[in-house]
């Protein structure tokens, strides 16, 4: 059996989320091919060679591939899926709305959020927000699916480079078209690829305490997350949403301050090594899966800490 994984990219640098998304989809193959698809990406297939695992890079560039617009994705990724068994993406956000398309043109069954693999097509996903684990089997000739990338490490580099095949991309479709893109720069570290990361929630009440968390922050180098409550408030931006409907991460350090721990949002922290919560409620569930707990006011708690460090 051999599979096909979309690489996730930007067409400068490839994403971490493909080298874990490799250690899962490797666990049910035979063999990998990764397909990068984009513009001026070829150093990215560069990259992917040297993971240890692939067997082939399949490199497709052409402009309308720079945008990464899913459809067009999906019309390659389909043009190319003759002999594969397995076919995954990074449950990232270009993943998530390429891979339901894909299955749709196949006629198969789609698996999403895969976060173990107990054979080659059966699997595990979460359910009900990640509170029950799913433990689910296919007799597809082809599975298609997506992996949450935080469950698996990264593929360590190879010890030989996979050879990169050039592919062309079919012509696309007219169901959608790129308008415009828009980039926040920032000093801090990416949310879904940071060591330590500081997050709020309606418990911080209000900009001012948002404010002490961006500078706790900054001053111990970590990404800032958030809740959906927060942002729905308008106290942060959406991009910092941390939880089942915004990102899935797994730092090595979580800190959670003012977050009573709704299942939405514990969802997208618990492939975290460390978690850390502070709250002035003692029954909050955010401590039942915290590794450290402390009942406190999460937005003097910053404050506190913040001048700690200053010092």
């Amino acid at each position: 059996m051999t599979a096909l994984l979309i690489a996730d990219h930007d067409n400068r640098r490839l994403r971490p989320a493909t080298a874990q998304a490799l250690t899962a989809v490797a666990q049910m193959s035979d063999s990998v091919d990764v397909l990068v698809a984009g513009n001026g990406c070829e150093a990215v297939a560069d990259e992917v060679a040297k993971l240890a695992g692939v067997r082939t890079v399949l490199l497709a560039e052409n402009p309308r591939l720079a945008q990464e617009l899913p459809e067009v994705l999906a019309d390659l990724v389909v043009s190319e899926a003759k002999g594969y068994s397995h076919i995954f993406f990074a449950a990232t956000t270009l993943g998530k709305a390429a891979m339901p398309r894909v299955a749709a043109l196949l006629d198969r069954a789609p698996f999403s959020d895969v976060i173990a693999v107990k054979g080659p097509k059966t699997f595990q996903r979460g359910i009900y927000a990640g509170a029950l684990v799913a433990t689910v089997e296919t007799d597809e000739d082809v599975v298609v699916g997506t992996v949450r990338t935080t469950a698996f490490e990264a593929a360590p580099q190879g010890s030989a480079v996979a050879p990169v095949e050039r592919i062309t991309c079919p012509e696309a479709g007219e169901g959608s078209r790129f308008v415009k893109f828009t980039e926040i720069q920032s000093d801090r570290p990416e949310l879904v690829s940071a060591r330590v990361v500081v997050a709020g929630g309606r418990g911080l009440i209000d900009e001012a305490g948002f404010k002490a968390l961006e500078d706790l922050a900054d001053s111990i180098g970590a990404a800032v997350g958030a809740t959906r409550t927060a942002v729905d408030m308008g106290l942060c931006p959406n991009d910092w949403q941390v939880g089942q409907t915004g990102k899935m991460i797994a730092p090595q350090l979580y800190i959670a301050f003012g977050i009573s721990g709704a299942i939405q949002h514990t969802a997208g922290i618990k492939d975290a090594k460390v978690i850390v919560a502070v709250d002035k409620d003692p029954e909050a569930p955010i401590f039942e899966v915290a590794d450290y707990g402390l009942i406190a006011d999460g937005a003097e708690t910053c404050r506190a800490l913040q001048q700690k460090l200053a010092k």
